[in-house]
């Protein structure tokens, strides 16, 4: 199986809902995040892409683990990522490949998410918060 080591970044508001965004061409909601580059720490990857997604920084708070799951919007690959708790410096903007950004309460509601949500961020948000 195919793998894809990815940074993942667990951003709450006050209220203790969860930011998701949703890539362009896309159907499942996700962490901000994205693909390491060549050379890169899982850390750089993820205050990267919260610039080049959300239009801010970021400072981070704790790093929670690394995680394996399936991989949302790529069939039969397997995703790899280091996932970190972060607050951000300034409220998001959608940017770059963002087709959709929204904040989600923990009990879940309707939302399509993408399995790293589903099964590792959501359950650890509930059990920390």
């Amino acid at each position: 199986m195919n793998v894809i080591t990815f940074a993942a970044a667990v951003i709450l508001n006050d209220q203790n809902q969860l930011l998701l965004v949703r890539k362009k061409n896309t159907q499942f909601f996700m962490q901000v995040g994205g693909k390491l580059e060549l050379n890169e720490l899982p850390e750089q990857t993820m205050l990267r892409e919260i610039e080049e997604e959300i239009s801010t920084t970021a400072q981070i708070q704790q790093f929670l683990g690394r995680f394996e799951t399936l991989a949302a919007n790529e069939a039969g690959h397997q995703l790899v990522s280091y996932v970190y708790q972060v607050n951000l410096d300034h409220a998001p903007k959608m940017d770059a490949e963002i087709a959709e950004m929204k904040w989600i309460d923990l009990d879940h509601d309707q939302t399509l998410l993408a399995p790293l949500t589903r099964e590792v961020v959501i359950p650890w948000c509930r059990a920390n918060l």
